[in-house]
């Protein structure tokens, strides 16, 4: 049936004829029985006779009618999707991180004054620090004790890179016997003057930290000027670097700049890592952890949930119902005597081992005469097929089931234990079975689940809230 019009009433000699139309539609040759039709008048039931309807095949002369050609398959525009701007806003939010990550860690950022002196050489410095020394206010203010802290420190540093390498943390007499020894070994020609001089000064400068002792201020200028000078007689008895210190000291600057590179990758992946963790704590705590662990790793019900979902029509009379998956038209493999009592058509979407399975069923029974249908029976034979297909411990709850426009039926749900695949090991399930009847037709909608899935619960709410059904008038 393609079509129930409306019913025609026709008023003659004092008598009204009712007439009701059906639009009939088959595509298969040969003899068909349309069954008795039953009529209610006032609380009186008729039955019209039965028809037999005769489909013939028509002749073609294909001589003179003209064949054409398949026509090509329409594409189905998909529906619209706002993927683009999450993978914009995904770039964007890459794209500012390592413009932060370049612009604070991996950009060449200009040299402060220190680091600009840090790379002076020792004699370059020394004459720096005492510059420096010159603009200080400590002589204005009588800081001596200052001022020798800072001349003593310049020379002392000096020597410690070139001539001692202990010279800052000697005592003033460890560090003149140093330089003695290192005159009568010929290491270093330093003059008995230059050596008798750094002696001087320091023992005054050490007078001056621990003694409270108060140089005026003219021996202070006269001991920085000899300090200067002192350096310049240093430098000149250097010996000059050889090839193999210099090539150390390129060793040197390669080995500090791969510990810069070294350390600049190690705070980028330890900030990626924070803003990593930050983002996946931030999600799990407003969306929960299990799903966006199961988003980022992926998990096949979270896929099915947050797809395209496809609403259309199954069967007929229709079912119509949105599915994660369009349904596929499966065989009902009824025995060949049930057959001929029952017209069965199946869509369904995976199977009852898998993580998720659907299935639309229509059962047209033929000459059922007075008979009713038994709803109650025609779900038992689910049961009777998933103990068949390995299913057991099957637990059932009956209720009422009302869909969004109004069609009445029954909803059957519980559990049950799901066979494992290529196991004999059984898990945990979950069942939905809804059911409706109208004259010689049953419709079903059968859903199983496994029981863990957490995301199955919300696809099933989705798909019941889907299913509608025509009224019975329509």
């Amino acid at each position: 049936m393609i079509e129930s019009y409306e019913v025609d009433t026709l008023k003659k000699n004092d008598k009204y004829n009712l007439v009701k139309k059906y639009g009939l539609t088959q595509f298969d040759s040969g003899a068909y029985t349309i069954p008795r039709q039953k009529i209610i008048i006032g609380d009186k039931t008729f039955f019209t006779d039965s028809l037999k309807v005769e489909v013939n095949n028509i002749v073609v002369d294909t001589t003179k009618q003209g064949l054409y050609g398949i026509k090509p398959i329409i594409e189905v525009k998909k529906p619209s999707s706002n993927w683009w701007k999450y993978v914009l806003l995904t770039l964007l939010i890459i794209g500012i991180i390592a413009f932060l990550l370049f612009w604070f860690i991996w950009r060449k950022k200009p040299l402060t004054e220190e680091e600009e002196i840090a790379l002076l050489p020792p004699y370059d410095r020394a004459k720096l620090a005492l510059k420096k020394l010159d603009e200080s206010h400590y002589l204005e203010h009588s800081e001596i004790k200052e001022y020798y802290s800072e001349l003593t420190g310049i020379i002392r540093k000096y020597l410690d890179e070139k001539v001692y390498d202990h010279s800052l943390e000697s005592t003033t007499d460890e560090l003149v016997s140093r330089l003695r020894l290192l005159k009568e070994g010929n290491q270093i020609d330093l003059s008995p003057e230059t050596i008798k001089n750094i002696e001087s000064i320091l023992k005054r400068a050490d007078l001056v930290k621990f003694a409270k002792s108060a140089p005026d201020v003219a021996l202070a200028e006269l001991d920085r000027n000899t300090i200067d000078s002192e350096i310049d007689h240093v430098k000149e008895v250097l010996p000059e670097p050889t090839e193999e210190e210099k090539l150390l000291d390129e060793k040197y600057r390669e080995e500090l700049e791969r510990k810069k590179t070294r350390k600049k990758i190690i705070l980028t992946i330890a900030i990626s890592l924070f803003l990593l963790i930050a983002t996946i704590v931030g999600f799990s705590i407003k969306y929960g952890f299990n799903y966006v662990k199961d988003t980022i790793i992926g998990h096949d019900s979270i896929e099915l949930l947050e797809g395209d979902w496809v609403s259309s029509e199954y069967g007929f009379p229709p079912i119509t119902i949105s599915t994660p998956k369009v349904l596929k038209r499966m065989d009902a493999g009824m025995p060949e005597e049930l057959a001929q009592q029952v017209d069965m058509t199946m869509f369904g979407y995976g199977s009852l081992i898998d993580k998720f399975n659907i299935v639309v069923a229509t059962s047209r029974y033929k000459n059922l005469g007075e008979n009713k249908i038994d709803i109650k029976q025609s779900i038992e034979g689910n049961f009777k097929t998933l103990e068949a297909a390995g299913a057991k411990n099957i637990v059932t709850k009956n209720e009422e089931f009302v869909t969004p426009n109004g069609a009445q039926g029954l909803k059957v749900h519980g559990t049950l234990d799901m066979p494992v695949a290529n196991s004999e090991k059984f898990e945990k399930g979950k069942y939905v079975i809804l059911a409706f009847t109208s004259e010689n037709v049953v419709q079903q909608v059968l859903l199983f689940w496994k029981e863990s899935d957490i995301y199955a619960d919300q696809i099933v709410e989705r798909i019941l809230n889907s299913v509608e059904l025509k009224k019975a008038e329509e």
